[in-house]
């Protein structure tokens, strides 16, 4: 609509976010289904958070990382889930323009500065891996921190200038996205002003500030395949692989569906489809970090067997370290 006079139109103030359309069999299903999920990720997350903080001996780059992914996934998933809990629970499946703007913004911010965190954990890796003698020199504790802050400083950055451009829309036609969450592309195509320069800038913020990390990453990880597939033991390969898979795993998940959505034509009959592949980086990603990175680490575990130990349960305590 972005040709049309909408001086003479009605400005909408609400928009009405379609979710999984009308499923009133499955509603209290799925409803049931993303609370536990929601529980979960903020309790596997929360974990991480608390067990590196309080134990000395993982105060290293590579927890540090893990408590800032940790902590940005409980923020990314509580930016959009306990709306679309309450949209299924009441039926209220509206929301103000200036409030899917807001839930854009830190959405992408958080999904931005992921980007950036997957990074620097896979640069971390790259020199734990390929550079061991020099491992502690070129990755310490204040270098590590610095990665991070930057992480988070370049994607809340990144989404300010697109949300600057995107405040200026005027939206006065059709008010349906057909999403759970507020996307940019859907937002956009309801606006009846001229949305070129939000689209150009979009395209330009998506190449300059996701483009970079990605390569890095994918670099990173060629090297550490790289150095695996030369280690002579058998042994010592495994050990070093089943570390690096782990790490793998999250980014392909990450990455490949987000590159799928997004690289998806824009037919009516991929639209589920690119929902349901939107979940895998939005709720998937986010529940699985804890279990892929951190509670199948050795030094993870027995930081948690030591706290359970301290709240006097020796019997669980000998049940983690086996």
């Amino acid at each position: 609509m972005a040709g049309t006079d909408w001086r003479n139109q009605t400005t909408v103030t609400e928009l009405i976010l379609l979710g999984f359309g009308e499923l009133p069999d499955l509603k209290i299903l799925i409803f049931l289904m993303f609370l536990v999920i929601y529980m979960a990720t903020v309790a596997g997350n929360t974990l991480i958070v608390v067990l590196v903080v309080t134990d000395q001996h993982l105060h290293t780059p590579m927890y540090l990382f893990l408590v800032n992914l940790s902590y940005l996934e409980i923020c990314y998933t509580s930016t959009f889930l306990p709306r679309l809990l309450a949209s299924l629970l009441t039926g209220d499946r509206t929301i103000s323009v200036s409030g899917c703007i807001t839930q854009l913004y830190f959405s992408c911010s958080l999904a931005c500065t992921e980007c950036y965190l997957l990074a620097a954990m896979s640069y971390d890796r790259y020199l734990a891996i390929c550079k061991p003698l020099h491992y502690s020199t070129l990755m310490n504790n204040s270098f590590c921190l610095q990665l991070a802050a930057g992480s988070w400083l370049n994607g809340f950055l990144a989404i300010t200038i697109f949300v600057l451009f995107l405040s200026q829309l005027i939206f006065c036609g059709p008010n349906e996205i057909d999403h759970f969450y507020c996307d940019p592309i859907p937002l956009i195509e309801l606006s009846c002003s001229d949305a070129h320069l939000s689209i150009l800038m979009d395209f330009i913020l998506a190449c300059v500030f996701t483009l970079p990390p990605f390569l890095l990453t994918l670099m990173s990880y060629v090297f550490i395949l790289a150095s695996i597939l030369i280690i002579p033991s058998i042994t010592g390969r495994q050990k070093v692989f089943s570390t690096f898979s782990s790490h793998l795993t999250v980014v392909t998940i990450f990455y490949g569906t987000i590159i799928i959505v997004y690289m998806l034509p824009k037919r009516d009959t991929l639209r589920d489809l690119k929902k349901v592949l939107s979940l895998c980086f939005t709720v998937l990603t986010p529940l699985v970090n804890p279990v892929i990175y951190s509670l199948r680490n050795r030094e993870v575990k027995e930081a948690l067997s030591k706290a359970v130990s301290k709240c006097g349960f020796q019997k669980h305590a000998e049940t983690i370290r086996q």
